[in-house]
């Protein structure tokens, strides 16, 4: 068996904040998504890769989270036991 997912980063930005979304697609991707954002501070001077890279680190993060709760779920549905994945 051979799948393939795609993690797809979308960004919204302002002047100090930058929000990232990730999201799975693929043909048999479960369909989870993260989340991050990352502010600058106002005495910082506005670096839009900064927060790009600091959103997607955050996102990618929580998507990962996800799919270790995603797993864990299924694990416990199968077994009937409390599974004890670790993030």
């Amino acid at each position: 068996m051979h799948n393939h997912w795609i993690v797809d980063l979308d960004f919204d930005e302002d002047e100090d904040r930058t929000t990232c979304t990730a999201k799975l697609s693929g043909f048999s991707a479960p369909g989870a998504v993260g989340t991050g954002t990352a502010r600058r501070s106002p005495a910082d001077t506005p670096d839009q890769v900064v927060g790009e890279e600091l959103a997607a680190a955050r996102a990618c993060s929580d998507l990962a989270h996800s799919l270790i709760d995603q797993a864990a779920a299924g694990i416990e549905q199968q077994t009937h036991e409390p599974s004890r994945l670790t993030r």
